[in-house]
């Protein structure tokens, strides 16, 4: 039977890369050059460094330009709010989502079902495998599902007939 799997993963090279980018023109800007303000990623989470609260929201908008040249999808990201840090300046936590939560994969799985597609959707962890009978059920899935505009980005893997 054809099936394929549903996955939210975040290319971590390539948010690697426009961390690179933003922390290069943080050092050239005469605005930002010789401030406390840094980017730096620890496994799933990114954590911003900035003196006050404008230079802060530089960074953020140096860093949703460089993740935008780079094609990595926003809704990948979870801004917090920001917190004080020592010495006066800002740490602001973005969180990078990654597979798919118990709660979006009950939602899909409900929806899917609730639309009378010939489909089966089974919750494997953090991926969702949906199994069907033909290629245009699953077709239709794959475009139910972008159909449903969801926050997250979603992708659609190991297509097999």
């Amino acid at each position: 039977m054809p099936s394929f799997d549903v996955v939210s993963k975040t290319d971590l090279m390539e948010v690697d890369n426009a961390i690179n980018g933003v922390q290069r023109e943080i050092t050239q800007r005469f605005d930002l050059a010789g401030t406390k303000c840094e980017v730096s990623r620890a496994d799933d989470a990114l954590t911003i460094l900035a003196d006050d609260s404008m230079k802060l929201r530089q960074v953020e908008d140096l860093l949703r330009k460089y993740l935008t040249q780079r094609k990595v999808d926003q809704g990948a990201f979870e801004f917090q709010e920001p917190q004080d840090a020592t010495g006066s300046s800002l740490r602001e936590v973005v969180n990078i989502k990654q597979g798919i939560d118990g709660d979006l994969g009950r939602k899909i799985s409900k929806a899917v079902r609730g639309n009378k597609l010939k489909v089966q959707v089974a919750i494997q962890g953090t991926e969702l495998r949906v199994t069907g009978k033909t290629r245009d059920d699953l077709q239709a899935t794959i475009q139910f599902i972008k159909d449903m505009e969801l926050e997250q980005p979603l992708q659609y893997v190991n297509f097999r007939s």
